[in-house]
C-alpha cells in the first residue's frame, strides 16, 4: 500500500521548498511503478482550506486538500518560505502538532523548522534550516541544537533540512528511509540530480 505524503502549503511559500519533495516522491512512484511494481507513495498538497495558495512571486497553486480534510498521513512535509503569519496560527501549529503524533516522518525544508519548533516537535533535538535563518532559530527557540551546514539532520521521526535545494537531498533521504537506497538512486539519476548523501 502506498504511504501517503502531505505537504502542507500557505502564501508565500517558498516554491521549491515544496515543489521539490513534490517532485522527488512523484518520480519514485513514477519509477517504481515503471519496473511494474505499485507505486510506494501518493503525494498531496495541504491547505488551511481549498482554495489556491500564492507562493513566492506569485505562483499559483491549486490546493483541494485541507487541514480539517485529507487522507491519514505517513509524512509530513512542512516547508519554508515567509512563516512570519503561519508561526501565529494556532490552528496550523496544532494540526502540525497532532499529525507528527501519528505520522512515521515529520519534515521541514529551510524556515519549515520555526513552525516544527512552534509545535514543539524540535525541543532537545540537532536541527538546521537556511543559513540566513540559523540566528533567528537560536533566538527564538534556545531549547534547539541548531546547526548550520548540514544539508539535512535526520533524528529518527524528525528530519529537518537546510535551505531550499536541500530539501531535494534530505526528500531522497527519506525515500530511502521509506523504500530503499535503490528506489532513491534510481530517483535520483531520473531526475538527472547529483544527490548530496551528506
Amino acid at each position: 500500500m502506498a504511504r501517503t505524503v502531505g505537504i502542507y502549503v500557505f502564501d508565500d511559500v517558498e516554491v521549491l521548498d515544496f515543489a521539490a519533495p513534490f517532485e522527488v516522491f512523484s518520480v519514485a512512484s513514477r519509477v517504481q511503478s515503471g519496473g511494474g511494481a505499485a507505486p510506494p507513495f501518493d503525494v498531496v498538497l495541504i491547505a488551511d482550506e481549498p482554495r489556491t495558495v500564492r507562493a513566492r512571486g506569485g505562483f499559483p497553486v491549486v490546493c483541494g486538500r485541507s487541514i480539517a480534510d485529507h487522507p491519514p498521513l505517513d509524512v509530513l512535509i512542512v516547508p519554508g518560505g515567509v512563516v512570519t503569519g503561519e508561526l501565529e496560527r494556532p490552528a496550523v501549529i496544532a494540526w502540525i502538532a497532532a499529525q507528527a503524533r501519528t505520522t512515521t516522518l515529520t519534515a521541514s525544508v529551510c524556515t519549515g523548522a520555526f513552525l516544527l519548533a512552534r509545535a514543539g516537535l524540535l525541543d532537545g533535538r540537532r536541527v538546521t534550516t537556511h543559513w540566513e535563518d540559523v540566528a533567528d532559530l537560536r533566538r527564538m527557540f534556545p531549547a534547539l541544537k541548531v546547526e548550520e551546514g548540514p544539508r539535512w539532520i535526520d533524528e529518527g521521526p524528525i528530519v529537518t533540512s537546510a535551505g531550499i535545494s536541500a530539501g531535494i537531498d534530505m526528500s531522497l533521504h527519506l525515500v530511502e528511509r521509506l523504500a530503499g537506497e535503490d528506489l532513491a538512486r534510481r530517483t535520483a539519476r531520473q531526475m538527472d540530480y547529483d544527490w548530496r548523501r551528506s
